[in-house]
């Protein structure tokens, strides 16, 4: 009895783990997120081609149900397959509805593009979005299926929370669009903090996708602290490929401040107001004002450097505007009331493009700062090296558009503005003066080095002394290149004393390029002589150029009869039987 209990007992265990096995070889799970981004970023969602991920979409469908033999139609017919849960005995299947979904997903964003141009394509838009919410319920149920894992099962609820939330976001449903956005979200935030390392930065980088949707969602129902996020996240570069976000944020942010363009009717600019009129002016001068911000929160030099030219090429257009305005009112006759205030305002516009041009340009010396620092450190790998003539240029822009700026019309007497141009333009002279002297120093041109150096001293002595100066980073800026100044000065001054200049550094050059056969006056170690190529002569020898042969022109020659030699001429006797038979036929004289 004991034996067979015992053998029931592990027979029972046996069909109990083989159950187990069975069970846990019919629980799936399938990666979702991981699946449609590596197949977004293969198959053209890198450059926005949502037309070769939708075709893709379509031949990866077919691949699937041809090799799960689940074809629904035939050469005459078609017959309609629905999946259910007893047809779920392969992961493969799975994939059906999610391949579905993405291909409607993928045809709505094609749409999306094309309705830029073509307004009637967004009703197409909104039906295959409803297309592709339908198939992500799908999905949903099918993964609620004991056969899926539970990693399955939250995957495809947040993947259709956030199809739902594209669908009423473009029904301009608000509420429910962040509720739906905000569920997504938050499935993933859970994922993220459950899986591997590995695995997480997928997660996080939908979480923050996700974002810029659920603030723009709460800025249209009322939550007007929004737009600021939304500007910061933007300049972040957030927001940079959102497939919903793509336009609607640049015309948000251009409608709010067309209202603010509305209460803008004049500016005040050195003690006196400027009437704005024309609204692109308007608009242009709201965006100077926001620059700055723009620019503290922007993520690196070059997003800084990008707002500054969106802000110059706009600055040229208003100039432009200004100008037409006034060839209207020259030629109409107007008042000189008018035209001073539209002069003046000219000077305006033009005083911000020069002054934001050097923003541009002390940002673009600060970044070559860097390379130049790091390069002297010898961590400059995989980077431009910085050399001191590159900095040379850039002061020189800058020291033009303040020059530029002392001239502009309206401002001849005020002696405030033209004080304060002239001190920052002594400063920046005082820059350039010590990257030439610092080119001259790496050239070893000592006595050349010294001299601008105190061309330099002197410029910043003028500038500090002149109490217009008030920008202190620039006053810091000067007292750190004194202390530079004063430590190369005395160095290049020392090694022009010693003799250690250009000059000889070059003739020892040359003399070690000499041969031993052209400098045996001259005694210099070379330890090419020593090897077994010495430098000594060269060989072949190169041809040299030598005087022709002297011509001589005998010009009595033709005249000259000489006088005849035949008598001493020895005449041989010919001998044999040739010389008989000659003379036999009459040749004998």
């Amino acid at each position: 009895m004991t034996a067979d209990t015992n053998e029931t007992k592990s027979e029972d265990g046996n069909t109990n783990q083989q159950s187990d096995v069975e069970i846990h070889q019919k629980t799936f799970t399938l990666e979702i997120l991981h699946i449609i981004k590596e197949a977004q970023q293969q198959h053209g969602l890198r450059h926005g081609d949502y037309q070769r991920y939708r075709s893709y979409c379509s031949r990866k469908l077919r691949r699937i149900r041809k090799s799960l033999h689940f074809i629904q139609a035939s050469k005459h017919r078609f017959q309609g397959k629905k999946l259910t849960e007893e047809t779920l005995t392969d992961v493969r299947y799975l994939y059906i509805p999610l391949m579905m979904t993405e291909r409607a997903w993928g045809y709505a964003m094609q749409l999306k593009q094309e309705a830029n141009t073509e307004p009637r394509k967004k009703f197409h838009l909104i039906a295959r979005l409803r297309k592709a919410s339908k198939l992500a319920n799908d999905l949903e149920s099918l993964c609620e299926s004991s056969k899926c894992d539970a990693r399955t099962k939250l995957e495809a609820q947040a993947y259709a929370a956030w199809i739902r939330g594209s669908l009423h976001f473009e029904l301009q449903e608000w509420q429910k669009a962040m509720e739906f956005f905000r569920i997504s979200q938050t499935i993933y935030e859970k994922l993220s903090e459950a899986l591997n390392e590995d695995e997480v930065i997928l997660y996080k980088q939908r979480v923050e996708e996700l974002i810029p949707n659920i603030r723009y969602c709460a800025y249209n129902i009322g939550d007007e602290t929004a737009i600021n996020d939304l500007l910061k996240m933007r300049l972040s570069g957030k927001t940079a490929g959102e497939d919903l976000l793509s336009n609607a944020l640049d015309h948000l942010i251009a409608q709010t401040r067309e209202k603010q363009a509305v209460t803008l009717s004049e500016v005040e600019w050195r003690n006196r107001k400027i009437p704005v009129r024309h609204e692109k002016i308007r608009l242009f001068l709201l965006n100077v004002q926001d620059s700055q911000m723009q620019v503290e929160q922007a993520a690196d030099l070059q997003a800084k450097i990008a707002v500054y030219e969106r802000l110059l090429m706009d600055c040229k257009d208003a100039i432009q505007v200004v100008r037409d305005e006034m060839k209207d009112q020259a030629a109409k006759g107007r008042s000189e009331a008018v035209n001073s205030s539209l002069i003046f305002l000219q000077s305006y516009l033009t005083y911000i493009r020069l002054s934001k041009t050097v923003e541009r340009n002390l940002l673009f010396i600060e970044s070559l700062k860097e390379n130049l620092l790091s390069s002297e450190a010898g961590a400059g790998e995989g980077k431009k090296v910085t050399k001191p003539q590159d900095l040379i240029r850039p002061y020189e822009i800058i020291i033009q558009n303040l020059n530029e700026m002392t001239q502009l019309s309206g401002l001849e007497n005020d002696s405030n503005f033209l004080e304060e141009t002239e001190a920052s333009s002594l400063a920046y002279k005082a820059h350039r003066c010590f990257y030439i002297a610092e080119v001259y120093a790496s050239a070893g041109k000592w006595v050349e080095a010294v001299a601008l150096y105190g061309r330099a001293e002197e410029y910043i002595k003028k500038s500090l002394k002149n109490p217009a100066l008030k920008d202190k980073k620039l006053i810091g800026q000067l007292k750190e290149l004194t202390t530079k100044i004063e430590g190369n000065k005395y160095n290049a001054y020392s090694l022009s004393i010693l003799g250690n200049d250009s000059s000889s550094a070059q003739g020892e050059a040359v003399k070690n390029k000499k041969l031993l056969m052209e400098r045996l006056d001259e005694y210099v170690e070379d330890p090419s002589l020593l090897s077994q190529q010495p430098h000594i002569a060269q060989f072949p020898p190169n041809f040299q150029p030598i005087p022709c042969k002297p011509l001589f022109f005998d010009l009595a020659l033709n005249q000259i009869e000489f006088p005849s030699l035949d008598d001493r001429i020895e005449q041989k006797k010919g001998s044999g039987i040739t010389n008989f038979v000659r003379g036999w036929l009459g040749s004998w004289k």
